[in-house]
C-alpha cells in the first residue's frame, strides 16, 4: 500500500479505508505510520502496528504468513512512498504468491514517478537503479553502462553522496542532462536541472539535506 512521501494529504481515500479497517498493518517505521494514522485518525480506532523492515522481513513473514491463513487482512506500508521498490516487502510478497494468498496492490504516492514527471526528460522508456552502490567502482560501472542506453535513469542517492555521485557522472559525460528532485512533496521541495558540473557549482559546497531522487538522460 503506498502512503505518502511527504505531504500528508497525499492518500487516496481507498488507503485510508483500508488502513483502518485491516486487522494488521506492517509498518517499515511504526512511528511514521503511527503520525500518518494520527493524522487521519478522527473517531477511528487505530490498528494493530507490527515493525517490518529489512533486518527483520525473512523472521517475521512466517509469522504474517500464518496470520494471513487465519483470514486476517494484513496492510503493509513503507516508511513513504510505495512498498518493495528500494524498500522491505519483496520476500513477504514473493512468498504469498507461491502460496496463492491473494495480494492487492493499493497505488499512490512514489518518488521515482514524482521526479520523472517533473524532470523534463523522456518519460517513454526509463530504468529504475534503486540506491546506489557506495563503492566508486561498482557505481561507475552500473552509471556508465544505463546510461548510455536510450532509458531515462532513475535512482535514489543519500545527500552525502551526492556531490561525490554527480563528479562520477561528469566524468562519464559532463553533456548529459541532470535532473535532481529534493524532498518532493515537502515545504522545501526543490528541483534542480543542468549538467553534473552545473549541478555541483549550484550546490556550491553547501550540505545537502534531505531525500534524494536524481534522474538523467
Amino acid at each position: 500500500m503506498s502512503t505518502p512521501i511527504g505531504n500528508l494529504k497525499d492518500i487516496t481515500l481507498r488507503a485510508l479505508e483500508i488502513l483502518f479497517e485491516v486487522d494488521v498493518v506492517l509498518a517499515e517505521d511504526t512511528r511514521k505510520t503511527g503520525q500518518l494514522l494520527s493524522f487521519y485518525k478522527e473517531d477511528r480506532q487505530t490498528p494493530k502496528m507490527v515493525s517490518f523492515y529489512e533486518e527483520n522481513e525473512e523472521s517475521r513473514k512466517e509469522q504474517v504468513i500464518e496470520w494471513l491463513k487465519e483470514g486476517q487482512d494484513v496492510a503493509l506500508v513503507s516508511d513513504a512512498g510505495t512498498p518493495l521498490l528500494s524498500d522491505p516487502g519483496f520476500k513477504l510478497v514473493r512468498e504469498c504468491v507461491s502460496q496463492e494468498i491473494n495480494v492487492v496492490p493499493v497505488p499512490g504516492a512514489s518518488a521515482i514517478l514524482a521526479g520523472l514527471v517533473v524532470a523534463g526528460l523522456p518519460t517513454d522508456k526509463f530504468v529504475f537503479l534503486g540506491f546506489l552502490p557506495k563503492k566508486s567502482g561498482k557505481k561507475e560501472k552500473l552509471l556508465s553502462k544505463t546510461i548510455a542506453s536510450e532509458l531515462t535513469v532513475i535512482f535514489y542517492e543519500s545527500p552525502f553522496r551526492i556531490v561525490k555521485t554527480l563528479e562520477e557522472l561528469s566524468k562519464i559525460n559532463d553533456e548529459m542532462r541532470v535532473v535532481m528532485g529534493r524532498e518532493l512533496t515537502k515545504k522545501f521541495e526543490e528541483v534542480m536541472r543542468g549538467t553534473p558540473s552545473e549541478l555541483i557549482e549550484k550546490i556550491g559546497g553547501k550540505k545537502v539535506k534531505g531525500e534524494l531522487v536524481v534522474l538523467v538522460k
